[in-house]
């Protein structure tokens, strides 16, 4: 009887479906996320700017981003971050095991509006997976921009015009590793481009951007990206 009244008190409901589940997501959606998952996550790792991606933006994984984001389940962030830091320590491009995780910020009146920094969350789950070192205030966004969503490609680029900041975690500092950026999503590259700017004008190196989900399925938008200096 004891142990009913424990499995019951212990029951939630899946953020994704509302079945009930013991674990974070119930064994049908950790099924359909799963499906998700990139043959090859390493395959946009490449200049100017390698990307590391678990998997394709569509079906339960862009649901459970939107959860995540738009439905206040900021509890979503940890098996994502879970998920991708395992998909690292099987498939990381990089050889020096020597890394800092910034997550791209958000500006702080949009994380207020939110209550919270899904990149932030999932670099934290990341970095317990992995055991990185997290510098969570690597970044500041500086400028407030309108939503990404909708914008042509140069639009998108000039919404992003000195948008960030170095963060007060590396600023005035010398590091002994690069940086990984992480962050939920990897679209047109515009934001991560621009947050790599960022970094690289003060002088520190940046290895790459990690996502949870990659919308771009070959190299053609990225080799857009080799022509800015």
């Amino acid at each position: 009887m004891l142990k009913g009244l424990l499995n019951l008190f212990l029951q939630s409901n899946c953020p994704l479906c509302q079945r009930s589940t013991y674990d974070e997501l119930c064994q049908y959606c950790a099924r359909q996320l799963q499906s998700c998952h990139h043959k090859d996550p390493s395959c946009l790792w490449q200049d100017p700017i390698p990307i590391f991606g678990w998997g394709v933006y569509g079906g339960t994984l862009k649901r459970a981003i939107a959860v995540m984001k738009y439905e206040n389940q900021p509890q979503m962030a940890r098996p994502l971050g879970q998920l991708l830091g395992e998909a690292w320590l099987l498939n990381s491009p990089n050889r020096d095991n020597r890394l800092v995780v910034v997550p791209i910020p958000l500006h702080t009146s949009k994380q207020k509006q939110r209550g919270y920094n899904q990149a932030a969350l999932i670099a934290q789950s990341f970095c317990q997976t992995t055991g990185q070192k997290l510098k969570l205030n690597g970044l500041e966004r500086v400028r407030e921009t309108k939503a990404q969503f909708g914008l042509s490609a140069s639009e998108r680029e000039n919404n992003l015009v000195e948008a960030f900041a170095v963060g007060p975690e590396l600023r005035d500092r010398c590091l002994d590793a690069p940086v990984l950026l992480v962050d939920d999503i990897y679209t047109t590259g515009a934001t991560a481009f621009a947050a790599v700017q960022t970094l690289r004008q003060r002088g520190i190196a940046v290895l790459g951007l990690a996502a949870v989900a990659t919308a771009v399925k070959d190299n053609h938008t990225k080799k857009s990206w080799a022509s800015h200096p």
